[in-house]
Order: structure tokens, then sequence, then C-alpha cells
């Protein structure tokens, strides 16, 4: 769609052009008639491509519509009954906000049991930030219910808050651990290094959002058994480099504790999250990644593609590089 756009605006500035050619000529007398007539040709030539080439973009058009409207119709089928009851948590990377409702109405079609978002701010991605304030804020932040070696013992303020967001949003009891009742918890909350209290949860995010590095949705309150992260198109600043390896760094603890999809749009760039999730030799085994999340046909992948994250299977889907299917199988209900 894209080149025939750009041809139909060549076209029609040629023939604008030729256009006024045409007119100077028929304003002199130096050029004879077999010229003005073949000028004349030129410009009736380049009005019927130009109405060719702009009936031809509005077919594609109609079909992307159509493609689109079906992928929609088709959804409930798909994706019905897949997520029944699975507790769902959203984390919306810098640039994500705008196709997350998408992602989460998606995962709510398919019975996910969506908590809410946690959507992280520019400033969180800010290298000024990363050694001092933020680093200092995942110390002060941190609750008795998470165990502090379980923070990354370096001076990276991307990497210890990411573990700390993940270690509080994350539901972390072993299903195979011994009857709850054998021990009695400590009574100031869980026991460090399982799920945290509601309390611990809503006091670590709260701090976050006081001081700007982060937005969240207050009926965000249950433990999460997979995280999607929505990821936006890679920084395009000055300190872009920064800004795209703390994206990184945040998906990679994130999934240090817990499943973990990451979702963006085929928009995002060739330096988005998705596109370094499936070089990296390390995550491509263990986060599975969406490209085209912000289409109809990116939901239904969305969705599936949870689905079978939940159940141990990993894979790539979408159009971009990388992807090693448009869709995943839709695994046994």
């Amino acid at each position: 769609m894209a080149v025939i756009n750009f041809r139909y605006h060549v076209v029609s500035l040629t023939a604008v052009f030729l256009a006024l050619a045409v007119g100077l000529v028929l304003g002199s007398t130096v050029l004879n008639g077999p010229t003005l007539d073949a000028l004349e040709s030129r410009v009736n030539t380049l009005g019927r491509d130009n109405s060719q080439l702009r009936e031809q973009y509005s077919l594609l058009e109609e079909e992307v519509e159509r493609e689109q409207d079906f992928a929609s119709e088709a959804a409930p089928l798909l994706l019905d009954g897949q997520l029944t009851g699975r507790r769902i948590d959203l984390l919306v990377l810098p640039g994500g906000e705008e196709y997350a409702d998408g992602v989460a109405e998606t995962l709510t079609l398919a019975g996910a049991q969506v908590g809410g978002q946690v959507r992280l701010t520019e400033k969180f991605t800010h290298p000024q930030h990363r050694l001092t304030e933020l680093l200092d804020l995942a110390h002060r932040a941190l609750p008795a219910s998470v165990d502090a070696d379980e923070l990354p013992a370096n001076s990276d303020g991307v990497e210890s808050s990411a573990a700390l967001l993940a270690a509080v949003l994350y539901d972390r009891d072993d299903p195979d651990a011994e009857p709850a009742g054998a021990e009695e918890p400590p009574a100031d909350g869980a026991p460090v290094g399982g799920t945290v209290p509601v309390e611990d949860r809503r006091t670590v995010l709260s701090a976050y959002a006081a001081a700007e590095y982060l937005e969240h949705d207050e009926e965000l309150t249950a433990p999460a058994e997979l995280v999607v992260v929505v990821a936006g198109a890679a920084a395009a600043e000055s300190d872009a480099d920064a800004r795209n390896q703390a994206m990184l760094i945040t998906v990679e603890q994130f999934a240090q504790f817990g499943p973990v999809v990451v979702a963006a749009s085929r928009a995002a760039g060739e330096d988005n999250v998705v596109v370094e999730i499936r070089s990296h030799p390390e995550l491509a085994e263990t986060v599975s990644t969406v490209d085209n999340a912000s289409t109809p046909q990116g939901h239904i992948a969305a969705g599936l593609t949870v689905a079978g994250q939940l159940d141990g299977t990993v894979g790539h889907f979408g159009i971009g590089d990388g992807a090693e299917h448009l869709l995943p199988e839709a695994p046994p209900q």
C-alpha cells in the first residue's frame, strides 16, 4: 500500500508539472503543433494512470479492512475458553499504551482474569535516574515479604526495580508445596520468597507511582500467573541505546520470576523489544513474542500465545523477522 501511495503522489506531481508546461507552450508560438499534441497525450496518459492507482489503493484498503473484520469476528471462536480463570497482568512499556487495551480485551474474551495494567513512564527508562534515584527507591520500597537477595546485587536501578516489580506482581507460591497450616506464617505478612500480601503489592506500586515511574490500575491486587509485556516503538532520542537496553532488562527480570509474553506492533521499528528478544539466544528460548499486536489478527495471536506459554510452550508469532508462524496452534481445551 505504501508503494502505491508513493507512486500515486509521484504521478500526480508529474501531471501537474506537465500541465504547467502545456500552459506555457500554449502561450508561446515557439513550439509547433505535433509537440503540443505529444504533451497533451502524455498528460492524458498520466491522468489515467493516476485514476488507476487511486482505484488500486482503495481496493487494497477495503481488502485490509475486510481481513481485520474477519479476524475480529473469528476471535470469539478461536479464543473461547482458552484462558478461563487464568490470572494475567499487563506491564506496558513506554509507547505501548495505544494498543494495551486491545490486548487486555482479547485476554478477557479468552476467559482470563485480567488484574490490570502497570504502565511504566519515560522516566523509568531515563538513564539519568538509573544509578541514583531509581536504585534508591528499589531499596526503600522493598517490603519484608520480598527477600533482598532476590534483587540483583548491582547498582542498576532499572534491573533492581524491574525485579522488585516482578516479585510483587507474580503468584510465586509453589503448587507442590506443603499444605498451608504446616507452619504459621510470619505475623507481618507472607513467608519471605512467596507471593507477597496484597498490602505489600499496593505499597510497592504506590511508591513507584508517587515518584512518577509508573501508573497502575487500582484493582491490580491479585497475583498474576503470567505477565504480558506490551511494548511500544524503540526509543529514538539521543539516549536511545540506554532506554532500549532498560526495556530489554525489564523483560529479562520479569522472566526470572514467571512466564512472560511480549507483544508489540509491527510499526514499533527494527530495534524494538520483540526484535531484541528474538535475537537473544537465551530470552528467545523462554519468552514468547507477538509482533503485530496492534491488529485484530495480532490480538488473536497474543491470546493463543499466552495460552501456550502457560502450558510451557514458547513461540514467536506475527509477520516480522523471526516469526515462526502467523498464529500458534490452539491448545486443546
